[in-house]
């Protein structure tokens, strides 16, 4: 009691992985061990008014939180879903004015709070820490740009009604993407989506605009690696989904700040992808191997074979 609305509107995580060059190594060696996440809350319990929490990993995206948090209270009251629904950022330390914001924004009577993880870094991470944190039984991410469209997220939401994992897909029926988004960023997305097709059905894996519902979440126990490219993909693996519905969305622009599309965040993905590969199919690279080391014996066995015949025609 009397805690101030600065303590309340925030929480300041410590747990944690160390950054730097340390951090990055035992990035790498997460994905090629697949070192899964331990899942326990760290305290946080269901509201019997919270229905939804929508989460959404942040770092220095300040400038967008105020549109992004007005655009979703609007679209989920026009649904019906304001007063069922908290916003929850999961900010990577930003310093850059997002928790400031954040309680503004609460004072003002928004239905938003922060999370503030002073030590671990990571995208997927920062997902998995928001849906442990969450108060309601549908959880849904997206990102913090506006690249995902905020209107799209009651339908989202009344998805999880019937399927226990959602995808906001940009190859759905009518699909289209921002005319102006980059021509390279086009054709990663697409080679991404080749690369996944034989681990999932989803149009677009690669969409970081997905919801699920806590209990299916809850079936991924300790086999969920928090390190990866895109969580939605691990997430539908792991968690073995048993229904998934998709939304077609229209992916616009960055309104402001970084895109976060790095080489070293590709190179996390093709880690990614070989480590689900790995748990997925488990005999899929002894089988490789074989194969290689049978097609290279047929290479030796063949030219042994010619050499022979042709010192006995000399």
């Amino acid at each position: 009691a009397g805690a101030s609305a600065h303590t309340r509107a925030t929480t300041r995580g410590r747990e944690g992985r160390g950054g730097g060059a340390l951090g990055q190594l035992l990035l790498l060696a997460a994905l090629f061990s697949g070192a899964p996440l331990s899942w326990a809350s760290s305290g946080a319990k269901m509201s019997s008014e919270i229905v939804s929490t929508i989460v959404v990993p942040a770092y220095k995206e300040k400038p967008n939180i105020r549109p992004l948090t007005q655009r979703l209270v609007d679209a989920l009251r026009s649904s019906g879903m304001d007063k069922s629904t908290e916003i929850l950022i999961v900010d990577d330390n930003s310093q850059d004015g997002s928790e400031e914001a954040v309680n503004e924004l609460q004072k003002e009577g928004f239905p938003i709070r922060i999370y503030i993880r002073k030590t671990e870094r990571g995208l997927s991470s920062a997902v998995l820490r928001g849906f442990q944190e969450a108060k309601g039984e549908k959880l849904i991410c997206m990102d913090g740009d506006l690249q995902h469209p905020p209107e799209k997220v009651p339908q989202l939401l009344k998805a999880l009604d019937k399927a226990d994992f959602v995808l906001g897909t940009r190859y759905g029926d009518g699909f289209a993407v921002d005319p102006s988004w980059p021509w390279y960023r086009v054709v990663i997305s697409k080679g991404a989506r080749l690369l996944a097709r034989p681990l999932t059905p989803l149009s677009d894996p690669m969409s970081g605009f997905f919801g699920i519902t806590k209990s299916a979440l809850k079936r991924g126990g300790g086999k969920i690696n928090p390190v990866g490219f895109k969580i939605a993909l691990e997430l539908y693996v792991k968690c073995g989904s048993s229904s998934h519905e998709e939304v077609s969305i229209f992916f616009g622009k960055r309104e402001a700040g970084t895109s976060k599309l790095t080489g070293k965040v590709m190179l996390y993905y093709l880690l990614h992808l070989f480590q689900l590969y790995r748990y997925q199919y488990p005999m899929l690279l002894p089988a490789l191997l074989v194969l290689v080391l049978a097609v290279m014996w047929l290479l030796v066995s063949t030219c042994l074979g010619w050499s022979s015949n042709k010192a006995k025609l000399s």
